[in-house]
């Protein structure tokens, strides 16, 4: 197990080279204070008696890919910016999306991120987040632990539709299915108040969300994201991001708003001003 384990949430704001840490997420913690014994019988092992992560993923009694566990994104750098392997011409800004975007990229409108208010990060930059989350997996019904402000999201498997006159929320509405091996999430329903990423890309309440997600061992699992939002953005555009499934660990309790000291050091307004 891990002896001592440090997850920093970075808010790094560009063009001011100023790197603003939420005081509740730089703490080390070490994993033997939250359970003594933390037995893995289901971890594969390999010739070392370490985790092989290569080995064959597991499935289900159905013959779905079970893809139970714990991930953490294999890079932060999405959280920083959603669209980092991708040029920034090509990222399909409608005009005002991309004054607003250029408005926030230089960081003096960090006050006004959600997240730095200790708001919901929304789908899918809470997936990008260094802090990582849990699946829980039924037949039915997929749930999502993040550690991260301690949130939850639910991935409904059952055929249910989303009403047309849905509350809007933070996180959205999830719908998912299976294509061959590979989950299929739906989500619509937001509200238009998240960021896409810490530099500040847009979002409306038109925003639909495609997360395809394909554990491709025991250890990886790729996740291709599409973003549809027709009220910022002239057409669909899709990223991708590795995940790693953590086996030495659990999620802690991470109360955004506990010591949170962030906003007096990030310049702009206050959220609402």
């Amino acid at each position: 197990m891990r002896a001592v384990e440090l997850r920093a949430r970075e808010k790094v704001v560009a063009g001011l080279a100023l790197a603003a840490l939420l005081a509740v997420g730089t703490l080390p913690r070490a994993a033997h204070a939250q359970w003594w014994e933390n037995v893995r019988s289901t971890v594969p092992l390999n010739a070392k008696g370490e985790p092989d992560l290569t080995a064959p993923a597991p499935r289900t009694k159905d013959g779905r890919p079970d893809l139970s566990g714990i991930w953490n994104p294999h890079s932060n750098k999405y959280l920083r910016n959603i669209a980092a392997d991708m040029k920034p011409e090509d990222v399909p800004f409608q005009p005002w999306a991309k004054q607003v975007a250029d408005e926030r990229g230089n960081g003096s409108h960090s006050r006004e991120d959600p997240d730095a208010n200790c708001l919901p990060q929304g789908v899918p930059r809470l997936g990008a987040a260094p802090a990582p989350w849990k699946f829980v997996q039924t037949a039915d019904l997929i749930v999502v632990v993040h550690e991260a402000f301690s949130l939850w999201r639910q991935i409904f498997l059952d055929g249910r539709k989303l009403a047309a006159n849905a509350n809007p929320s933070w996180l959205g509405y999830s719908t998912g299915h299976w294509e061959g091996n590979t989950l299929v999430v739906d989500t619509r329903g937001f509200n238009g108040k998240t960021w896409l990423d810490q530099v500040g890309k847009p979002t409306t309440e038109k925003l639909h969300v495609t997360e395809r997600y394909t554990r491709k061992d025991f250890g990886h699992m790729d996740l291709e994201i599409t973003i549809d939002d027709p009220g910022a953005y002239t057409r669909p555009w899709t990223v991708k991001q590795d995940l790693t499934l953590l086996t030495d660990t659990e999620l802690l309790e991470f109360i955004c708003n506990e010591n949170n000291r962030d906003l007096e050091h990030l310049p702009g307004k206050p959220l609402g001003e």
